[in-house]
């Protein structure tokens, strides 16, 4: 788990560059305290901060390998982990003689592209993200996990192409790279909408995302070739009735997480595990603990009466055997980490639940230097209540859209809190119109409240219909599924999970995000996946005998957040009012009416709260990346090497 940094210059100037990359690699340090180095020829210069977690003596980055008659042909840099690396290293040698000078999974990726070209990066199972410079061919192959645990941002610009692990490190060489650092408008629309900034964008105009699952071929002063290789596929499953059945898809889930988990255990270093209470971090944590009998849990919950995620976590630690840490975040310490936590992601996510989880990290950090997640079992497994919607709405299914025009004007003419107008203006929509995600926080009329120049015409449907449209004809729950691990797992769940943990040094291994898993919940019929009763079905049932009685059939936890209420007291209302007041956005929101929206929220006429707090993040990114009003403090923490 490291952050990288390449310059691939279009003139031959790369030894120009070099020494520039060191400063630029300091931004992320927090992500590679370990050690870093430098590399460049004539054309491309690389930099890498390293995080040692396997063979921690050796495998040292940029890393050079080849072929007996050309030894260091390539230069890799790599952020992430290889789960598989010792079965397709055994592998090369076996079937095509690959030597190998170090004992880590760095070297298994260039022996791979070399040996299997592009189609090597769907033989690897785990998180990462890497550039590949073949000094003999002089192009260099860039690639992205299938889901986007690990993140690539890329710059295609005048002074030549820039990709680094976090954005910040293209802005420090933004002079060298000629970058555009316009405000993306569109971007910041989509942004509001979604509570994050959906793939490839981001909010500077100049820097792009590589999407998740794709790789690209860049040679120097040529544009970057893009290909899509992750193509999950949810088709309609038929539903096999009988218990033995049914009990063999339970059974293959359970095998295949249980070898998920075993492979995500490979360190050369201490691993615990976050534990919520609820089903997914219970599970990962009880199947980790058969590896590692001295397994750490964490948690965190807030100084709040009623909140009792913490008691949870701490029954389902002590069912499990596991040793169990608590840190408990006040409303103080939450206000004042807000621009360092900002600052952290890049761009912001309005996600209140990674303030919680950024304090979790710092605290496991201090005891070990790998965590397990269950980040990723609601969009495989189908574990969001609002999956269990199309249930709901089975019966505008057959309305012509004359009866859903009809649908929708009555819905309009009905007063707000009436009962069904709900109903009746979802049930008017089609699938691809109503849902984008399970963030949907601003609406159009919200949006022209506080925009200066809305574009109605930008819509999620901007983001949504190339996803809808690789799922025509799967049954609607895969169609949510399938549209969020595009949207809300890769933009908002996953950026949390990365930003928040590497913060602190951290690496954080979500073992549900394995192609295996994968491919056994694929073919899940949906009526195992969503009754009206539950969610996540299928899984409940394959973890019976796994996870602890007490927490099989509880709801989804997490980390929440009292945001409601501390926005309305003494806790955050000052620093809310504050930051409106102080914020150089004027020209993009309508700061009185944003003052508007707090004031009505602090007196209880209307919940606000996940819209104030989007624009807040909003503001605070804006102060520090593009106003330079605020200066979060950054420290660098200092770990041992080896945990």
């Amino acid at each position: 788990m490291c952050g990288l940094l390449g310059i691939l210059t279009p003139d031959g100037s790369a030894a120009e560059v070099a020494p520039r990359l060191g400063e630029a690699l300091h931004c992320m340090r927090h992500r590679g305290p370990d050690e870093a180095g430098t590399w460049h020829d004539d054309d491309l210069a690389l930099g890498f901060n390293r995080l040692s977690i396997i063979d921690i003596a050796h495998s040292h980055q940029p890393l050079r390998w080849g072929p007996p008659e050309n030894p260091e042909r390539y230069a890799l840099t790599f952020n992430g982990e290889i789960y598989n690396y010792l079965e397709l290293r055994e592998e090369l040698a076996r079937e095509h003689g690959a030597v190998f000078r170090t004992e880590g999974d760095s070297e298994t990726i260039v022996a791979a592209f070399h040996h299997w070209g592009p189609g090597a990066v769907e033989r690897l199972r785990g998180m990462f993200a890497f550039g590949v410079w073949d000094t003999e061919t002089r192009e260099l192959f860039i690639a992205r996990d299938p889901f986007g645990i690990k993140p690539l941002f890329i710059a295609d610009a005048p002074g030549g192409f820039g990709f680094g692990s976090e954005k910040k490190s293209l802005l420090e060489a933004a002079d060298l790279l000629k970058l555009d650092l316009g405000i993306d408008a569109r971007a910041t629309e989509h942004y509001l909408v979604l509570q994050y900034v959906p793939e490839p964008e981001s909010l500077h105009t100049g820097i792009r995302r590589l999407e998740s699952g794709c790789y690209a071929w860049v040679r120097p002063g040529e544009a970057p070739r893009v290909t899509r290789y992750f193509k999950p596929s949810f088709p309609v499953v038929p539903f096999a009735k009988g218990k033995d059945a049914a009990q063999k898809r339970y059974d293959e889930i359970a095998a295949a997480l249980e070898d998920s988990v075993a492979k995500h255990m490979r360190a050369d270093v201490t691993v615990g595990s976050f534990l919520s209470g609820g089903i997914d971090s219970t599970a990962i944590a009880a199947l980790a603990i058969r590896h590692n009998p001295d397994l750490i849990t964490f948690t965190t919950g807030f100084e709040r009466e009623g909140y009792s995620e913490v008691d949870v976590a701490a029954e389902s630690a002590e069912a499990i055997g596991a040793r169990h840490v608590v840190k408990i975040v006040g409303p103080e310490e939450f206000a004042k980490s807000i621009p360092e936590i900002v600052w952290y992601l890049d761009d912001p996510v309005a996600d209140p639940a990674l303030v919680p989880l950024y304090f979790v990290a710092r605290e496991a950090r201090k005891h070990v230097k790998v965590v397990l997640s269950g980040e990723g079992a609601d969009e495989l497994f189908g574990g969001y209540t609002i999956y269990r919607e199309p249930l709901s709405l089975r019966p505008f299914s057959a309305l012509t859209p004359g009866m859903r025009r009809a649908a929708a004007r009555l819905s309009d003419r009905m007063p707000e809190g009436k009962r069904g107008k709900s109903l009746l203006q979802r049930g008017s929509q089609r699938l691809e119109e109503r849902y984008y995600g399970n963030a949907r926080s601003f609406q159009d009329h919200h949006l022209r409240a506080v925009l200066r120049d809305f574009r109605p015409e930008w819509t999620h449907m901007d983001v949504t219909a190339p996803i809808y449209a690789r799922s025509e004809g799967w049954d609607p729950v895969a169609r949510m599924q399938h549209l969020d691990l595009f949207t809300w797992l890769r933009g908002d769940i996953l950026v949390k999970a990365d930003k928040m943990t590497m913060a602190n040094s951290l690496e954080l291994r979500v073992p549900f995000l394995d192609p295996e898993v994968l491919a056994v919940a694929e073919k899940i019929p949906y009526k195992q996946k969503i009754t009206r009763e539950t969610t996540k079905h299928a899984l409940r049932q394959a973890l019976e005998g796994i996870v602890p009685h007490h927490v099989l059939h509880r709801a989804k936890l997490g980390f929440p957040v009292p945001l409601r209420h501390w926005l309305r007291g003494p806790e955050l209302y000052e620093w809310a009012r504050d930051q409106i007041a102080e914020s150089g956005t004027d020209h993009i929101l309508d700061l009185a009416a944003v003052g508007k929206m707090l004031e009505e929220h602090r007196a209880g006429v209307s919940d606000h709260s996940r819209r104030l707090w989007t624009l807040l993040t909003f503001m605070v990114w804006h102060g520090i990346f593009v106003e330079e009003r605020i200066t979060p403090s950054i420290e660098d923490h200092e770990y041992p090497v080896t945990l």
